[in-house]
């Protein structure tokens, strides 16, 4: 719903209207609240709003239930007797649907969504793989001999290969640093662990243009709803996927400055896993990126239970604030509603400790910037209802609405060119012909050597049967004539077994003759020494 100013209205608080203006949106914000106290409700009115805005809109549905906002909301139940309370039917209020498109990191409840290796970087899979700092600094090494050698990283099976190669080759890469099989094995293993949680479908191509999250239809904005419910159950790789995505957006969006649009709004639900464990590198990362994305005319909501699980470098730069209620049940609980009090500004109208603790479902503390950029008194208002369906649509609707999707013919079909994987697999075949070929030649020479020996022996024993028989023949004339055809019968038949024998070791003429040599020897010996 607009009004004349073109701001949006998000709540009302005992009859006043409270709206987040658009240009304000690039400032950041946060949606934070117990489990059942309207967080996902309150998202879903927001992502509906900025699509009717014509703001595109990205979000990971992690329970399974934000498809519905592809399907129109009822006339009747709570939504609609929330808007007849709000009288919002006289501000233009109406149920419908909007332009939905459905991703899938695992292509089954979207469009297959997809990185190579090499757009993630090794930061990101370092930590998606839970390396230590010795074993990060492998993986890094492993990126720049690949980056050197012209070694395209696109699915998990390169990244295998390439650390595989690096450890196999590691006296030749010692100009790069130390590489110890310790820390590749500690690779190899996460790189399994990780293709058992679904890696091996997520990274490949073709990957994600980020363009495509950028579009409209029928002047709105395309919701972008990523299937996070089977993700989710692998938080390393759900914000792996992420914090990618925020990141590409830096890199490849330019800067365009405040516009009275932002170009995209990214929500970041359960935000709290993006920084489980976070090393101060990555940490160090996502804060540059959510303070400078802001100039490429995006603005990300981070979306938890608590503002204390968003790090308060990044909390600081959230502007807009839905806060649901939360549950102070413990001194730890207490200490977080006081900060989160403490970040908004007072109204004398009531205490904010104390109002978080007491709101009802879909109830909220809202503050938004105004038009200087400065956080307004913060108000206990109703969110506004959503127009669209609250719940998941049905799965025959999910299915016909992704397969007439234009984005099917881009990103259904997996690629497989030839990267790192092929490449180096070609290599270690080639290698192996090679050391087969050499130990091929290495033993023909040795059988050639043995050969000649042998042959240098026959033709000795043949000149001393030569001898004996003419010897012999000068005493004997009978035996002498017997002994011409033995020798003449030797030489015929020991050239060609010979022959063919050295052909068939060798291949060649030389062969031959080398085998003549020795057949003749031999039959010579066993034919002269008969009477």
């Amino acid at each position: 719903m607009l009004t004349n100013d073109s701001r949006a209205l998000i709540a009302i608080a005992d009859g006043q209207e409270i709206f987040i203006r658009p240009e304000m949106l690039n400032r950041h914000g946060l949606i934070a609240g117990a489990t059942g106290s309207g967080k996902t409700v309150s998202l879903q009115t927001l992502a509906e709003t900025f699509s009717q805005m014509g703001i595109p809109v990205f979000m990971a549905d992690v329970k399974g239930d934000l498809s519905g906002i592809a399907g129109s909301g009822a006339e009747t139940g709570k939504p609609a007797k929330r808007a007849r309370e709000l009288r919002l039917e006289e501000k233009g209020f109406r149920f419908q649907g909007f332009p939905v498109r459905f991703w899938d990191c695992y292509g089954k409840g979207g469009h297959p969504l997809r990185a190579t290796i090499s757009e993630v970087g090794p930061l990101l899979l370092g930590r998606l793989l839970g390396l230590n700092d010795t074993q990060a600094g492998v993986l890094q090494l492993a990126f720049r001999i690949a980056d050197d050698n012209g070694l395209l990283l696109l699915d998990l099976k390169d990244l295998r290969s390439m650390v595989q190669y690096v450890g196999d080759e590691r006296e030749q890469f010692k100009s790069y640093g130390l590489v110890s099989p310790a820390s590749v094995g500690a690779i190899q293993r996460g790189l399994l662990g990780l293709e058992q949680a679904g890696g091996d479908v997520f990274f490949g191509e073709p990957a994600l243009d980020i363009m495509d999250l950028l579009s409209l239809r029928d002047g709105k904005g395309i919701v972008n709803v990523l299937d996070a419910t089977a993700l989710v159950n692998s938080p390393g790789l759900y914000s792996c996927v992420l914090l990618w995505l925020l990141s590409e957006l830096y890199e490849r969006l330019p800067e365009q400055g405040d516009q009275p649009l932002p170009r995209l709004v990214f929500f970041l639900d359960e935000a709290h896993l993006l920084f489980r464990d976070i090393k101060p590198e990555l940490l160090g990362r996502i804060e540059q990126v959510a303070r400078l994305i802001r100039s490429r005319g995006v603005g990300v909501f981070f979306v938890s239970q608590s503002p204390s699980d968003i790090p308060d470098s990044i909390l600081g730069q959230l502007g807009n604030r839905i806060q649901h209620a939360l549950r102070a049940f413990t001194p730890k609980d207490q200490k977080a509603v006081r900060a989160a009090a403490q970040a908004f500004r007072p109204n004398p109208a009531f205490q904010t400790a104390e109002a978080i603790g007491s709101l009802g479902v879909g109830e909220a503390l809202v503050s938004f910037l105004d038009s200087g950029g400065a956080p307004e008194m913060v108000q206990k208002a109703l969110i506004v209802p959503p127009q669209s369906q609250i719940g998941p649509i049905d799965g025959h609707e999910r299915e016909e609405l992704i397969g007439r999707d234009q984005a099917a013919s881009r990103y259904d079909q997996a690629i497989d060119r030839e990267s790192a994987y092929e490449i180096l697999t070609a290599r270690a075949g080639r290698l192996q012909a090679e050391k087969a070929s050499a130990e091929w030649a290495k033993a023909r020479e040795k059988a050639r050597r043995e050969l000649e020996k042998q042959a240098r022996q026959a033709e000795k024993d043949q000149k001393r049967e030569e001898k004996r028989l003419a010897a012999q023949a000068r005493n004997d004339p009978l035996g002498g004539l017997l002994g011409n055809v033995a020798r003449q019968t030797t030489r015929n038949v020991g050239a060609k077994l010979g022959r063919e024998l050295g052909k068939s070791i060798f291949g060649n003429s030389v062969g031959g003759q080398i085998g003549a040599t020795i057949a003749r020897g031999l039959l010579g010996s066993l034919l002269g020494g008969r009477r």
